[in-house]
């Protein structure tokens, strides 16, 4: 297969030509797509296919892959009491004559749609139901086994990265080191998950993280919305409420507050506040 998409160039699906990669898909997996419907982001692409499934699509260089590679999706067929579309099979291969790796995999369908974007503007209808089949998995998947290393925006989490993270809220003295690793889907948002029926999608990134990381990162895409924040600590308290909790909140609220962020995001005021609360919680000790 030829691409006209090089690894030295930040790519973006929504706008280069993707056919080829398409057609590759297709022969590999042995179904048509539906290419009137495609679903084209930045750096992935989704279509229905003839079966009646959905097949994810997806560009990667080889520094963003890693050691452990990036079959999350497959790797997480073996979570039980998670809820999350079953997996069929993938296929992926090098873009030649570049450091590029394409993988698609296919899914069965979502059982509803996504509740919205990644950061919501406004509260979603999500009943008591929905909050308990949330807690049910986030639970379900703190007790899994597995050797993968969570990779939220692609970047493995360390210790050290967490660290500097932080480092701008809590002073030197300040112990940052992260006690329970657990295991966590490491993009926990409002886009990845569906409603009224609870189901979390796009596993890519899952794999060992802080505990707390998913309550942090799904309370730091609720803040513009402070009833809904307030709502996803409420139910993810034990997470949030513990040590290594506090320091993903910082962590999450570095994100938020980084120097590129947009002075009208109404989320940096919420996670200034947060910061100061949880630095001045880990400094008592």
């Amino acid at each position: 297969m030829s691409s006209s998409l090089s690894a030295s160039v930040p790519a973006d699906l929504r706008v280069e030509p993707v056919d080829g990669v398409l057609d590759e898909v297709e022969r590999a997996l042995q179904t048509q797509l539906d290419r009137g419907m495609l679903v084209r982001k930045r750096r992935s692409l989704g279509a229905c296919t003839s079966r009646g499934t959905w097949v994810r699509i997806e560009r990667r260089r080889f520094d963003k892959i890693g050691s452990q590679g990036w079959n999350g999706t497959e790797c997480a067929a073996l979570l039980a009491g998670v809820a999350k579309p079953q997996w069929h099979r993938g296929a992926a291969w090098r873009q030649p004559g570049d450091a590029v790796m394409w993988r698609a995999d296919e899914t069965d369908l979502l059982p509803a749609a996504p509740i919205g974007s990644s950061v919501l503007a406004a509260e979603p209808a999500l009943s008591d139901a929905w909050w308990q089949a949330f807690n049910a998995s986030s639970n379900a998947l703190a007790i899994q086994r597995t050797r993968r290393v969570a990779t939220p925006d692609t970047v493995t989490i360390t210790q050290t990265g967490v660290a500097e993270a932080i480092s701008r809220f809590l002073p030197g003295r300040v112990d940052a080191t992260v006690i329970r690793w657990r295991p966590a889907h490491a993009d926990l948002n409002w886009a990845n998950m569906t409603g009224p029926e609870f189901c979390l999608f796009d596993w890519e990134d899952w794999g060992l993280a802080p505990q707390g990381l998913d309550a942090a990162s799904l309370w730091g895409n609720s803040l513009a919305v402070p009833a809904l924040a307030e709502r996803v600590r409420h139910e993810r308290r034990h997470d949030l409420e513990s040590r290594d909790g506090k320091l993903m909140t910082l962590f999450v609220c570095a994100k938020i507050l980084a120097p590129d962020a947009h002075p009208e995001d109404p989320r940096l005021e919420p996670a200034r506040h947060m910061a100061a609360q949880v630095a001045e919680d880990l400094q008592r000790g």
